[in-house]
């Protein structure tokens, strides 16, 4: 049985701050658009307990918080929602085909805000382990590992705020990183190095997975010596160590580069005339949220232009 079709001007899919912020400038456009939200509405910020460098909230704000407001806030100016997960996209010839779960659309431009998602180490077993002592979720997680030991691999911001977040229930953080130095902003790496439940293991990287049915240790390694050593104490293992974008039902629609991030122009257009991107799915380097914010109002802007011909 063929799915209903569903005729749209515009359609932004992705529901996190790129997206949200495209919704409320393309809706105060009065171009009516529709947001298919994936399988993280609100995106991945939602998982921040809490957001310290975002304008207008000098106390911090919750990542989730935030993007109630946002969600409300585009809402408010008539954005539709929709909770469903694109499947397939045909861009070859417009109108623009986009399948989900649940029902086929044609749109006349789109906006693809759809995220990144946490890299993996490769490790043998890694995904086996994931929910049974290996999460890349430190809010979502952190509550199971009370007076256990843990370890957050990473040296940016993400890998620190979890490791400061984790010691409100951890008995030990280690924080692995593989460089001698962290990567993160220095108000942040100047907390945790004062944390005292916190080890830095500097240089160090993460070459085992102990454990059967849950993690039940690491083996870790020091690249500047060689030097191998067990953690058999830690019961759970938090990644963050970057991310990928979430660009796999684009592949051979639109161009991607070598990392498979979009690729745009500095107005948010791909090289598909009316298909614009915006946020951590076209930029590789500045992964916050008031720069995701800033590529979807600039992508709005610019479907506004496309749909009235200017």
């Amino acid at each position: 049985m063929s799915k209903q079709i569903q005729k749209e001007k515009l359609i932004i899919i992705g529901g996190g701050p790129a997206g949200l912020t495209s919704a409320i400038y393309s809706s105060r456009a009065g171009l009516n658009p529709l947001v298919i939200n994936g399988p993280e509405p609100g995106g991945q910020i939602t998982l921040t307990p809490d957001l310290e460098n975002f304008p207008g909230f000098p106390d911090g704000i919750g990542g989730f918080e935030l993007m109630d407001k946002v969600s409300k806030q585009a809402q408010k100016f008539g954005t539709r929602m929709v909770f469903e997960i694109v499947e397939e996209v045909q861009f070859e010839n417009k109108p623009y085909i986009i399948k989900t779960d649940a029902k086929q659309y044609e749109a006349e431009a789109v906006i693809i805000a759809t995220g990144s998602e946490a890299k993996r180490l490769g490790l043998y077993r890694e995904e086996e382990l994931t929910g049974n002592g290996i999460s890349y979720c430190a809010t979502c997680d952190g509550a199971f590992f009370k007076e256990k030991e843990v370890a957050v691999v990473g040296g940016g911001n993400v890998a620190i705020e979890e490791a400061d977040f984790l010691t409100k229930f951890a008995s030990k953080v280690y924080l692995i990183h593989r460089r001698n130095k962290l990567r993160g902003d220095q108000i942040l790496a100047d907390r945790i190095k004062q944390n005292e439940k916190v080890e830095i293991l500097w240089s160090t990287e993460v070459k085992e997975l102990k454990g059967d049915n849950n993690l039940s240790g690491i083996v870790i390694e020091n690249n500047k010596n060689g030097e191998v050593k067990q953690l058999e104490g830690v019961k759970g293992l938090f990644m963050a160590v970057g991310y990928n974008p979430r660009t796999e039902i684009f592949e051979g629609q639109i161009n991607l580069d070598e990392n498979k991030y979009i690729i745009t122009d500095d107005e948010q257009r791909t090289n598909r005339s009316g298909i614009f991107a915006a946020g951590d799915v076209q930029e590789p380097v500045f992964n916050q949220v008031i720069v995701a914010a800033g590529t979807g109002a600039k992508a709005a802007m610019q479907v506004d232009k496309y749909l009235i011909g200017y």
